[in-house]
């Protein structure tokens, strides 16, 4: 088999080159866009589920389709030590710089960017008198406006004015923000409350945002309404069929098939997880002498695929634990791969759970682990368990 011709793509945020079992969440989302665009009130939308089942992905598709609508569009990637603040700003800065090109009055887009730079100047992290941020586009800092210093009065303030930018065109801006669970909880504070304003007032600007499980817990303890201010979307492994599409559709376009053993092999491999289908399909093709791909052909890759995997995507995470947090998480796999008590955890470990308490903590703050619910906790990376126990101690 052709390496170069092979189609699969198990890279992160990578898009597979067939986007299957995701229908749902898609028109979901088409739904949001049709929405806002005929002034309709819509909610935000957030986007959950482990490690490998394409979030990322998902949300640069949503990119894409607002982009084809000629929404304004930007994304960051939060970060758990890092304010949203210039982020955010050089986001939005991002979807206006889209819309200005169509905008039939420059000193509104002018407006809007003295506005946004005072926003971002007003880093209450920075030095007194200092910045280093500018939007590209020389302009004074507006005054009195999104530059109080409370980040959650001036993005209430930012994203409406944003939004009334979007209104002169007829179109949307939408925030895309991935890791959302990473954000700062003050901050995930001001982000709720400034779309809840969006949300009153009607504004055309909504956030979608990605995360780990225990994302939407993380909003509903900042704000109490969070519940009813986003739509939420769990994804996770695909089914049998579209799993198996993942695999035959773009093999098909390269005129190569797969035997069903072949693909029974593959499922009971990969899971259903879909970047475990894209790695295991990857490494088979390259392996496989020929078209049909068959049950042998997988077989004599599995390995393979399973010590890139060990490497890449297990022990990479892995190495980043320290050796009492490597303690914690093989207690976690020795008692399963469903979520586990924490004290159970402490029981293995023969320890208080108080004293165990910083090692949990910074697992999560890794986005190693979360926790499902009070006083369960689980790998937020499928089959982390079943690495582990694989693991000496």
């Amino acid at each position: 088999m052709d390496p170069v011709r092979n189609p699969y793509a198990p890279g992160a945020g990578q898009r597979p080159p067939e986007l299957a079992g995701r229908d749902r969440e898609l028109q979901q989302f088409e739904v949001v866009l049709e929405r806002v665009a005929r002034g309709r009130p819509e909610r935000s939308m957030v986007v959950t589920g482990l490690r490998g089942v394409g979030k990322t992905v998902l949300l640069n598709t949503f990119k894409s389709m607002a982009m084809q609508r000629l929404w304004g569009t930007g994304k960051i990637e939060a970060r758990p030590d890092q304010s949203i603040r210039r982020p955010v700003a050089a986001a939005l800065h991002m979807a206006i710089r889209e819309l200005a090109p169509r905008h039939r009055a420059p000193e509104r887009i002018e407006d809007f960017l003295s506005v946004l730079k005072a926003f971002a100047m007003r880093d209450p992290a920075a030095a007194k008198g200092t910045s280093h941020w500018s939007p590209g586009i020389e302009v004074p800092a507006s005054r009195g406006r999104a530059d109080s210093g409370d980040l959650e009065i001036d993005l209430t303030e930012l994203f409406v004015d944003a939004a009334s930018v979007a209104t002169d065109l007829g179109v949307g801006i939408a925030l895309f923000i991935d890791e959302m669970q990473d954000v700062p909880a003050a901050d995930v504070s001001a982000l709720c409350a400034a779309c809840h304003e969006l949300s009153q007032s009607g504004g055309p600007l909504i956030v979608v945002g990605a995360g780990l499980p225990h994302l939407p817990s993380v909003l509903s303890a900042s704000k109490s309404y969070s519940e009813r201010l986003f739509r939420y979307a769990r994804i996770d492994r695909l089914d049998r069929e579209a799993a198996d599409l993942a695999l035959i559709l773009p093999a098909r376009e390269e005129d190569v098939e797969f035997t069903q053993d072949a693909l029974d092999a593959l499922y009971e491999a990969a899971d259903g997880y879909p970047y475990f289908v894209q790695a295991y399909g990857k490494v088979a093709w390259d392996l496989a002498p020929r078209s049909p791909i068959t049950v042998e052909d997988v077989r004599v890759s599995a390995p393979e695929a399973e010590e890139e995997l060990a490497v890449g995507f297990f022990g990479s995470r892995y190495e980043r634990a320290t050796p009492a947090e490597r303690d914690y998480m093989h207690a976690m796999a020795q008692i399963g791969d469903e979520p586990v008590p924490t004290a159970e955890v402490a029981d293995a470990l023969g320890r208080k759970p108080s004293s165990l308490s910083p090692a949990r903590d910074s697992l999560i703050k890794k986005g190693l682990i979360y926790s499902a619910e009070r006083g369960l906790i689980a790998f937020t990376v499928p089959h982390f368990g079943r690495f582990l126990r694989a693991q000496p101690i």
